[in-house]
């Protein structure tokens, strides 16, 4: 199975297992391809963008059908281009500098990218004490083994979670994701649930 095969398998399992979202990135080979397919087979499914870098890109994924667009980083052309064309964009940021320039500009959300390596959980909570009002997206490092942990101690809006595992997966790869994306979903339930207990 190919990149872009192994993509649109990676999206039509995540979407029969009740994920409604997934984001495909530029390094995807036939990402904008990919794209495009997934969007014209599951109109109800949010598809989306990753490692867009420049407006081109951005205007290209956008009439390819992605419904959200990303970056590892702030890029200021893009975040513009998604605002004009009524598109949700969350760029990356890491300082406190790069997602307060980030949401100024026009962000639907600020992605913290990436997490993990800069103190995870911690630096988020840190993030949001002096930030409160800006919703940030955890990104890099969340998975299933984590995501359950930021769900119930960070005031994060949302988590973003990759499953390169199921690049591994070649013998079961559906089972691998179903499964993955089986407990995502639950991690987040409960996660929700002790956060809207305790708050």
């Amino acid at each position: 199975m190919n990149a872009p095969e192994l993509a649109l398998f990676a999206a039509e399992t995540v979407y029969a297992a009740g994920i409604p979202i997934i984001e495909i990135t530029m390094t995807v080979p036939g990402a904008l391809e990919v794209i495009s397919d997934v969007a014209h087979r599951y109109p109800d499914m949010a598809v989306g963008a990753g490692t867009v870098l420049d407006e081109d890109l951005a205007r290209r994924c956008i009439e390819a059908g992605a419904r959200f667009l990303t970056s590892p980083g702030f890029v200021p052309e893009v975040v513009a281009y998604a605002r004009k064309a009524n598109v949700v964009v969350f760029p990356g940021a890491l300082t406190p500098t790069e997602v307060i320039a980030a949401w100024k500009a026009g962000s639907d959300f600020v992605k913290i990218f990436p997490t993990a390596p800069i103190g995870g959980v911690q630096y988020i909570r840190a993030l949001k004490v002096p930030l409160p009002q800006i919703p940030l997206i955890a990104t890099g490092g969340v998975n299933q083994l984590t995501a359950l942990i930021y769900c119930r101690r960070c005031d994060c809006d949302r988590n973003w979670c990759g499953a390169p595992s199921a690049r591994g997966s070649a013998s079961s790869p559906g089972n691998r994701i179903r499964e993955l994306a089986r407990r995502f979903l639950g991690m987040v339930k409960e996660g929700r649930e002790t956060w809207e207990m305790y708050h």
